[in-house]
């Protein structure tokens, strides 16, 4: 299974979505929260191109917020890329 990383905030509705999700699917990541940390929220911004969490990542392709996770998983790709990125690693 691929790494996993999800930038979170500790009261974002969609962050909670977003790791429910994952651990639903028994997904291991790793959490980092930039609550309260401008330079870390400004670097994942400067990586990103976004200011919202939860930004998440498999491991170096970014997939985005919880909407674009959740599309991925509805349209079935989600275990593909997740499988696809741990082949490469």
């Amino acid at each position: 299974m691929s790494d996993v990383t999800i930038y979170t905030k500790p009261t974002c509705p969609y962050c909670i979505a977003a790791k429910t999700l994952l651990r639903r699917k028994g997904v291991p990541f790793r959490e980092i929260s930039v609550e309260g940390d401008a330079r870390g929220a400004a670097a994942l911004a400067q990586r990103t191109g976004r200011r919202t969490v939860p930004q998440i990542f498999i491991g170096d392709l970014h997939v985005g917020g919880f909407d674009d996770l959740h599309a991925l998983d509805m349209e079935g790709r989600l275990d593909d890329l997740l499988e696809q990125d741990a082949a490469l690693s």
